[in-house]
């Protein structure tokens, strides 16, 4: 699944720790969810749109064929 999350992790200042604290995972899921080698569950997808106040679909899409 494609994402945009690190591009709105910087855009607010956050380091990928700070945001796996707010999001209660590791920091190395974080970067897991950024690269691409990891798609969320349902709802951790969740408590990261909460986290930059956007819907899921404006985070992350599927991925283009």
């Amino acid at each position: 699944m494609n994402n945009h999350l690190r591009e709105l992790r910087a855009e607010q200042g956050w380091s990928q720790a700070e945001l796996a604290a707010y999001l209660d995972v590791s920091r190395q899921t974080v970067n897991a969810i950024e690269t691409g080698r990891y798609d969320p569950s349902l709802p951790l997808a969740f408590k990261i749109a909460k986290a930059f106040d956007l819907p899921i679909e404006g985070i992350f899409q599927p991925p283009e064929d």
